[in-house]
């Protein structure tokens, strides 16, 4: 029997250079997006999900739906912490956002580079 890890590295029939430059395309695009606006990170949900059927079965899907995740997590609590603005506390939600949302990005880009998935 063989030992699985918890993060399997690219290689074999599930490696798919496009997805990877797809899925580094998409985290360039939510870096950007942190800090100059909504759009590019608007753009990048859109590729995700147009894409996303063409990395299914590859190790690049686990990214894609890491991104997805994070993309829709930040707007949820960006809102609730917009809505908080109001009672003092938004203010700290949105701050904890924007750290959760770097770090989703930066350690997905981590991961993508080194070839493994996310889970």
């Amino acid at each position: 029997m063989t030992e699985q890890t918890a993060h399997p590295i690219a290689t074999g029939p599930n490696f798919n250079e496009s997805g990877k430059k797809i899925a580094q395309l998409v985290y360039i695009l939510q870096a950007v997006g942190f800090f100059l606006g909504g759009i590019p990170i608007l753009v990048g949900i859109i590729i995700n999900y147009v894409k996303r059927a063409d990395v299914q079965g590859t190790i690049w899907a686990s990214h894609f739906r890491w991104q997805i995740r994070t993309f829709w997590f930040s707007l949820l609590w960006a809102i609730i912490g917009g809505l908080l603005l109001f009672v003092a506390i938004g203010g700290l939600v949105l701050l904890a956002n924007a750290v959760w949302t770097i770090y989703r990005a930066v350690k997905g880009w981590l991961y993508l580079n080194d070839g493994k998935a996310m889970y």
